[in-house]
């Protein structure tokens, strides 16, 4: 975590209305956080239909419609998937805020590592389980309750609109990394202009502990394949000269990691350091779940290694599985490589890098493939402006803090640097419902619901308070 934000001074706006509103309206958002995770929205029809992925975005675009943003409608992207977008104009003069969140959601993985099933939300010890109900649908739900609330405090007085203008952006490939609606916003300049610009793809650094994301890290992925025989042989019969595919891939991907566990990756920086406040040690490896007595990687610090420096992880391999396994040498295998790069750090550059590391420490003369997946830039938000003062005041005060927390990300968002680039006069901000405990990506992934009812809150003020002060 890093520097805390001194709070600007408070706004007039009173916040137990708001806070009110939002309490009378979270049951209705958790039934819609139901209705969502119940929709198995995996952008890979590998895994699921894709009708499924269309499901869930007509029907988030129903919802922002049923909210006032009349012409919310999907749209086609390059990758194939839909992305679902709208606009209501504000008054007079009043910004524009573009609301982003993605309906799309990681594989369950393991079906049977979930205490209860992935795409049924579920409650237990006041935590709500099911996959997507952080990543990414528990920030949509916030999106539309923080909407609602306006529209039921303004509606009072007899205006059915915003304070501001809203634009939504929910996206539907954002967990493949396929790159649909970057290309989308690339394709459509001007489309999405707004004078700020709310990621709400990350989280805090604890639970109930407000926190804008000021930092993320790049992307570089790759599928390594390693082919040493014609086919399958008999381990007996030929094992001992044999060149085993399988294992000079363990030994190639072992030249990734030094003894400490640090990313080595030849002509790779990876000295780097945080300058903000350290992520504790002993609260990371709670947060991580480290089994006792297993050590931490890297000869830097915690928020070294997670901010400011690559980070390379093996995502899969392809392998017999153990059980059902014959005794014969494998031909062939592969690894996808997934390399994390921090700002100041070009991951087209490093992609490179990890290209020539893979092909020059192939063992035995193997031949060795390397097929990349894509790139994305890293990120680093500006932290002085109306739009971030004002986000972290509403934060604070829906939170019941003193001030809000900013903190580093290793997650990749590469739509941050394409709105950046498009839109260089938009402030654009992160934050979300998600904290350590939510274990997204991972089985029994979960969300508080309070966390939900905090963030709408805070945006529903922040909205408000925006409002206030004329556009640009």
């Amino acid at each position: 975590m890093a520097d805390t934000t001194p709070a600007p001074s408070s706004s007039a706006v009173d916040v137990a209305p708001v806070r009110d509103a939002v309490d009378g309206l979270l049951p209705r958002a958790l039934d819609d956080l139901r209705t969502l995770v119940a929709i198995p929205s995996v952008a890979d029809e590998r895994l699921f239909p894709h009708e499924e992925c269309v499901r869930a975005a007509q029907w988030v675009a129903d919802a922002f419609r049923a909210e006032g943003i009349d012409d919310a409608r999907l749209e086609p992207t390059p990758d194939g998937s839909d992305v679902v977008v709208g606009y209501r104009p504000g008054p007079q003069g009043a910004p524009t805020v573009l609301l982003y969140a993605h309906y799309d959601v990681q594989p369950p993985l393991d079906d049977a590592a979930w205490t209860t099933p992935p795409f049924e939300l579920t409650e237990r010890d006041g935590r709500l389980y099911g996959r997507g109900a952080a990543d990414c649908k528990g920030n949509i739900v916030a999106h539309l309750t923080a909407l609602r609330a306006l529209r039921a405090l303004r509606s009072a007085g007899g205006d059915d609109g915003f304070p501001v203008g809203v634009r939504v952006l929910i996206e539907g490939s954002e967990e493949q990394g396929t790159g649909g609606l970057e290309q989308y916003v690339e394709q459509h300049p001007g489309e999405l202009g707004a004078d700020a610009i709310l990621i709400a793809d990350t989280g805090n650094a604890a639970l109930g502990v407000p926190t804008l994301t000021v930092t993320l890290r790049g992307i570089a992925n790759v599928v390594v394949s390693v082919e040493a025989l014609a086919g399958e042989i008999h381990s007996g019969m030929f094992g001992g000269a044999a060149p085993d595919a399988l294992a000079a891939l363990v030994v190639l991907l072992a030249t990734l990691r030094d003894a400490d566990g640090n990313t080595t990756v030849d002509g790779l920086d990876t000295t780097q350091v945080w300058d903000g406040v350290a992520y504790d040690e002993d609260q990371f490896r709670t947060d991580a779940g480290v089994v006792d007595g297993v050590g931490l990687l890297g000869s830097g610090s915690v928020a070294d290694q997670l901010w400011a420096r690559p980070a390379l992880t093996i995502l899969g391999i392809d392998a017999p599985k153990v059980v059902g396994s014959s005794a014969a040498i494998q031909p062939r295998a592969a690894a996808r490589l997934n390399l994390r790069v921090p700002p100041g750090t070009d991951p087209d550059d490093a992609l490179e890098k990890l290209t020539a590391h893979l092909h020059a420490h192939a063992p035995w003369g193997a031949r060795v493939t390397v097929e990349p997946e894509g790139t994305g830039q890293p990120f680093r938000a500006r932290t002085s402006g109306h739009v971030f003062d004002t986000l972290a005041q509403a934060l604070a005060d829906a939170f019941g803090a003193a001030e809000t927390t900013t903190a580093g990300q290793g997650g990749s968002i590469p739509l941050c640097n394409v709105l950046q680039d498009g839109y260089p006069d938009a402030e654009v901000v992160l934050l979300g419902v998600e904290e350590p405990a939510c274990l997204i990506h991972a089985p029994n992934e979960s969300v508080d619901p309070g966390e939900i009812a905090r963030l709408a809150v805070a945006e529903a003020l922040f909205l408000t308070r925006l409002g206030a002060t004329p556009a640009a």
